[in-house]
């Protein structure tokens, strides 16, 4: 997650409304309106149901980049008249990606990486990293940090941020011949 901190400060640096205050404005809403949400909690860029808020838990130390969190399903209002809402929990030391989709009804349990544009429609069970539409379990959350563990072994790593790589045609080099690394 620390990577994620330091974007965010770096962005909130550069002037405007700061993705942190977008973040806090959002996370106040949910919580004025009866959801609740942890410590140390990034809402960045998000989508989230403002029909009732008061259904989604977040938990502590988490952080969700521009996905969507729907607590109601309306496909059948005209059928039946009514809307369905169903509660979305979110446990601790959770990571969604950028244009996941989290539906009504699920529990996302502890420890769990989201990938980017997955589809969680079903719970989620703790320590998984989950991808995919439906999404689907690839591998423990121990088994993926040590997958970026042996990664980092073999790949570069550049202190530096992207603003400051793109600058740098050597740093940009390395990335590019190697296909991977990893950047602040």
């Amino acid at each position: 997650m620390k990577i994620f901190e330091r974007i965010f400060k770096r962005k909130k640096s550069g002037g405007g409304t700061s993705n942190q205050d977008k973040s806090k404005n959002m996370i106040d809403y949910i919580r004025l309106h009866g959801g609740k949400v942890g410590e140390d909690v990034v809402l960045w860029d998000c989508i989230i149901d403002t029909v009732s808020p008061y259904m989604i838990e977040i938990g502590d130390h988490v952080t969700i980049t521009g996905a969507r969190i729907l607590t109601h399903d309306a496909s059948m209002y005209r059928i039946c008249g009514y809307t369905k809402v169903g509660k979305v929990v979110i446990g601790n030391n959770v990571f969604v990606g950028k244009q996941a989709v989290i539906m009504p009804d699920t529990v996302i349990g502890d420890n769990v990486i989201i990938g980017a544009g997955a589809i969680v429609a079903k719970d989620v069970p703790s320590n998984s990293v989950v991808v995919g539409n439906p999404c689907r379990i690839i591998c423990t959350y121990d088994e993926y940090a040590e997958k970026i563990k042996r990664q980092m072994k073999e790949s570069p790593i550049i202190d530096k941020l992207s603003d400051e790589i793109l600058a740098n045609e050597e740093d940009k080099k390395l990335l590019v011949g190697k296909g991977i690394g990893f950047i602040k």
